[in-house]
């Protein structure tokens, strides 16, 4: 079932398939977003963690993400080209797993370690597409695997990298496989108007959450919405 919530003005979730809810929609300046890779991605990061971790999540100590739930959409090739076609700019993660399906445009590169962990295990970066400009682009934070076993989405990205990415746009921000939220999040603390999307429903839950929390912080939008906390079932 669908679901709606108009956490604030100008900030509208939806429960359900981007390519279904879509279609309704208009507006949109920028689409800033992670999607799915389609590469089948072991989000269990306790394999790491010597088995030690898989007994922690066991005894109900780890609340976060950490041992991993498939993503949906990730069993099969992603073909990002539907998400060019909306609003005048575009950043989208994990450019490399699918360089084919994207024209030139701008390279944004997330650091995520030390210099002197390269090369230990898993990535050392991660890309994005910009529609707009040619260059490379880099943003060092490493706070990634501190925030492993507490993080809502097991591809979460860090909130000063999302606002770096919408700082780079203008005007109204999408987010069409919204996760847990933290675009959201980085949007309405940068006042800006924000529309996300997500499919699974406990995502959904958390990014309605953690969006809406940011809504009631004092210092977040330049002209503060009044909370709507509206909810359409379709």
């Amino acid at each position: 079932m669908s679901r709606i919530e108009t956490i604030a003005d100008g900030v509208t979730l939806y429960l359900g398939d981007c390519r279904e809810i879509l279609p309704t929609l208009t507006g949109f300046d920028a689409v800033v977003t992670d999607p799915p890779y389609g590469i089948a991605l072991n989000t269990n990061n306790l394999r790491f963690s010597g088995g030690k971790g898989e007994s922690q999540r066991r005894r109900g100590k780890l609340s976060g993400t950490a041992g991993g739930d498939p993503i949906a959409g990730d069993q099969e090739p992603f073909d990002p080209t539907f998400l060019t076609e909306i609003g005048s700019q575009q950043i989208i993660w994990g450019w490399h797993n699918f360089p084919n399906s994207l024209p030139r445009g701008a390279c944004l590169i997330w650091i995520k370690r030390f210099d002197e962990a390269f090369g230990s295990f898993l990535s050392d970066a991660e890309t994005a597409w910009f529609s707009k400009g040619h260059g490379v682009y880099c943003f060092r934070d490493l706070s990634n695997m501190a925030d492993a076993k507490i993080r809502v989405h097991p591809t979460q990205k860090p909130l000063p990298l999302m606002k770096w990415c919408i700082e780079k746009t203008t005007g109204s921000i999408l987010d069409p496989f919204m996760g847990g939220g933290s675009t959201g999040v980085a949007a309405v603390n940068l006042g800006r108007r924000f529309t996300g999307i997500e499919i699974e429903q406990k995502y959904f839950d958390a990014a309605c959450r953690r969006i809406d929390e940011a809504v009631k912080q004092p210092d977040f939008f330049i002209e503060k919405p009044r909370p709507k906390q509206e909810t359409l079932e379709l």
